[in-house]
């Protein structure tokens, strides 16, 4: 069929053209958002999930949600190796600009930009070409502790929404890769915005081990967040996935071939998408039949062992590696370390360093004491078709 019609869209965050099955999340995140903006309390969220189930892109619908209700949004992806008040400055400045504008904020927002010039000089942040034209206020968000600084720095931004008679909304993506310090600042920070009835919100994602990471950090964080799993849909909303985009282009899908795309994807919301993308490409004409889902499937595989899989794997160390194939050997997880510690003929003591490098990776994650498992579904069957070694780079003619 026509590969310009095609109404799927497999990659990192892109919106997909059915949201099938997220109904009460973005419910949740609408009424939580009205309310705060009406100077009611509700609580913050986090959306837990494994790689491919559609977390970053709920995140992008509630901060388009966020803006239709007149909040005022920063949203920022914590990767590796960046600290969070570096990538918080430029995002809050724009924020503070945004509400400047408003003539009976103008005041607040002013004394919450000093406290955006005060902690960008306590963590010595390069400004580059985000800079300030004000003066730090002295003993404001400039002690040099996260904690206390991020504090003052979020009261300040909540009291300039406030007096905007708007709200603050901060999204942020890849929570697991704040630091302890990062995320208990963070908590903290929000924590005290409620108690002070600031119009300030937060919605995060992450892997699964977020939720004990938060509590952990502060044992109120229970109560101050709704953690919300995305897993894969069921399958009434995993077939809505597929169907309706197709025929929305006015074109049909085999009752039997979307049955087969559901068993090869596991209700996966990426690797939906990467078959329906496939399968339309592959069929000749209207309706998609099961042979074209066959022939996609190849096709499908090929790509995620290319390119989602294999970017994964690449960032393994030989040692790694070594570790993730004897879990993938163990068969279906998740896995006990001692498991894999047995099948790799060594004590779980001895490779405790390593499994801790992978966890820092994002690759597994303990979902109970004792047990770990892959944060990529799919994953292990990819390990053992490939035997765990990244291809080597094609020669070039």
């Amino acid at each position: 069929m026509d590969p310009v019609r095609n109404p799927f869209a497999p990659g990192a965050g892109t919106q997909p053209p059915a949201l099938a099955g997220r109904d009460h999340i973005i419910d949740a995140a609408s009424i939580a958002l009205q309310r705060v903006i009406q100077g009611r309390h509700d609580k913050s969220q986090i959306l837990l999930g494994l790689r491919g189930t559609g977390k970053t892109v709920l995140l992008n619908k509630i901060e388009e949600l966020a803006t239709n209700f007149h909040h005022v949004t920063s949203f920022i992806e914590a990767p590796e190796g960046r600290s969070l008040v570096a990538l918080l400055y430029p995002k809050v400045f724009q924020a503070l600009r945004r509400l400047s504008l408003v003539e009976s904020a103008k005041a607040n927002a002013h004394g919450a930009m000093r406290a955006l010039r005060s902690i960008a000089s306590a963590f010595k942040i390069k400004v580059g070409d985000v800079s300030i034209s004000v003066d730090p206020e002295p003993g404001v968000a400039d002690s040099g502790n996260l904690e206390f600084d991020l504090v003052d720095l979020f009261i300040r931004i909540g009291e300039a929404a406030r007096a905007a008679r708007s709200a603050w909304t901060l999204l942020i993506d890849e929570v697991q890769y704040l630091s302890d310090s990062e995320l208990s600042a963070v908590i903290v920070a929000l924590h005290r915005c409620n108690q002070k009835t600031l119009p300030v919100l937060f919605f995060g994602a992450g892997l699964p081990q977020i939720a004990a990471l938060s509590g952990d950090a502060k044992s109120y964080a229970e109560r101050l967040f709704d953690f919300l799993p995305v897993g894969a849909l069921e399958a009434d909303a995993a077939k809505a996935a597929i169907r309706q985009p197709i025929e929305k282009e006015e074109e049909k899908i085999a009752d039997n071939a979307l049955d087969l795309i559901l068993k090869q994807t596991r209700g996966y919301p990426y690797f939906l998408q990467e078959w329906g993308y496939q399968a339309w490409n592959t069929a000749e004409r209207s309706p998609i039949k099961v042979r074209d889902v066959e022939r996609a499937s190849t096709l499908a595989l090929q790509r995620l062992d290319d390119g989602f899989f294999k970017v994964r794997l690449d960032r393994l160390t030989p040692k790694e590696r070594e570790y993730v194939m004897a879990m993938a050997r163990l068969g279906a997880g998740p896995y006990r370390s001692a498991d894999v510690a047995d099948a790799l003929g060594e004590s779980i003591q001895s490779l405790g360093p390593r499994r801790s490098k992978i966890i820092s990776k994002g690759m597994i994650y303990s979902p109970a004491h004792g047990d770990i498992d892959f944060t990529v579904p799919m994953f292990d069957d990819f390990l053992r078709r490939t035997g765990g070694e990244p291809k080597p780079p094609a020669r070039a003619s």
